[in-house]
């Protein structure tokens, strides 16, 4: 386990440069989380040189999804992840992010949960002071951060970017699919990063 999150934050370091901060939080029967904090300029171009502040757990993905119909968990085979948030800094306190962003990386050790892309994940409350948003679809991995490669036969760890919905936004999701609200996002410019934007124009 410690071997996997050690190659785990070995990567992000390589792809986000060096964590500025970073908190632990563990849940009653889970293992622990943790929220690394990239300000800095790492290899893949993220960082306060373009005015964004990047949030990365690491915990995740020390054991592979299972899925809850499953009868027994497998310790070794199954999907495995760590999830990525990125915000313009400045506009708002998104520090507070870090606890609703460790509750979500617990989510399946505790609700039995396998997050991949096109999903959906809720906190149930603002993932940070102010927000609009309290869930998020989770993009398709590759392109900030690349997956990791693990020994056979274990898969690999994929770097998963959550981005924030309104309620609106999630409600028009669930009914018209993931794609669906990408492509309003993309039509409407809409800047996935702002912590401060307004839910995209939905009933044209």
């Amino acid at each position: 386990m410690a071997n996997v999150l050690e190659l785990v934050e070995a990567r992000l370091r390589t792809a986000l440069g060096e964590p500025d901060a970073r908190a632990a939080i563990t849940f009653v029967g889970t293992d622990r989380i943790e929220v690394l904090r990239f300000t800095g300029s790492g290899n893949g171009g993220g960082g306060s040189s373009n005015g964004v502040v990047r949030y990365a757990t690491l915990g995740m993905s020390a054991q592979p999804m299972a899925d809850p119909a499953d009868a027994l968990s497998d310790p070794v085979h199954g999907p495995r992840a760590e999830l990525l948030l990125t915000v313009r800094a400045g506009r708002a306190d998104t520090d507070k992010a870090l606890r609703p962003l460790a509750i979500l990386a617990a989510s399946p050790q505790v609700e039995g949960v396998i997050v991949a892309p096109g999903g959906s994940l809720d906190v149930g409350e603002p993932l940070w002071p102010g927000a609009l948003f309290s869930s998020v679809l989770v993009a398709e991995p590759g392109g900030l951060v690349e997956d990791l490669k693990l020994d056979a036969p274990m898969d690999p760890v994929r770097f998963l970017p959550l981005l924030p919905m309104t309620a609106n936004e999630a409600a028009w999701k669930r009914v018209h699919g993931a794609s669906a609200l990408e492509e309003r996002w993309l039509a409407y410019g809409t800047d996935l990063r702002d912590p401060q934007r307004r839910s995209v124009m939905l009933d044209d």
